[in-house]
């Protein structure tokens, strides 16, 4: 019956979120913002990246370019970490 019951919910979709690093700003920079501004995030760019199901971290990964596109190659699944 659980499998029965899991494919009801197989093909629903979520939304998937790669955040790429984040910061904080005042009301004024966002105001002066404009083509070609560069933002600084806090995030170095060797550190994973977090992906996101329906705003829930789930895993960590890189990102990578497939063709030309960009893409996340999973790294780290969360609460999978064994801490031996």
């Amino acid at each position: 019956m659980e499998d029965k019951t899991l494919d009801l919910v197989l093909d629903v979709k979520v939304k998937v979120t790669v955040q790429l690093g984040s910061c904080h700003l005042p009301m004024r920079e966002v105001l002066e913002l404009s083509p070609g501004t560069v933002i600084q995030l806090n995030q170095q760019a060797s550190d994973p990246v977090g992906l996101y199901v329906n705003d829930k971290l789930v895993a960590y990964g890189e990102v990578v370019v497939v063709e030309d596109s960009f893409g996340i190659k999973i790294t780290e699944l969360v609460g999978s970490r064994s801490d031996s």
